[in-house]
């Protein structure tokens, strides 16, 4: 009974870091500045006025390398959760 107790306390653990860190892509990708600069010009436009362009394109390089390993810690995460539901 102890081994399913502890299970149970681990999925509830691991289901929030999931939704913290599904919450953190969405804003990490929609705060970063697109190739094509039209629409997500506007969107992120305020961030190379604000800190400058070279701060902004270091800032969108940070954080594109941030949002790369969140999302693949996040699918291998999924992944482990999908293989412990199974026992």
């Amino acid at each position: 009974m102890e081994f399913y107790a502890i299970m149970n306390i681990f999925e509830i653990i691991m289901g929030i870091i999931l939704l913290i860190m599904a919450i953190f892509l969405v804003v990490a990708i929609l705060m970063q500045s697109g190739k094509d600069k039209r629409l997500s010009g506007t969107i992120a436009g305020g961030a190379e006025t604000f800190f400058g362009k070279e701060k902004a394109s270091t800032m969108d390089k940070m954080l594109s390398k941030v949002t790369t390993i969140v999302a693949i810690v996040f699918a291998v995460l999924v992944m482990v959760m999908y293989i412990i539901q199974g026992l």
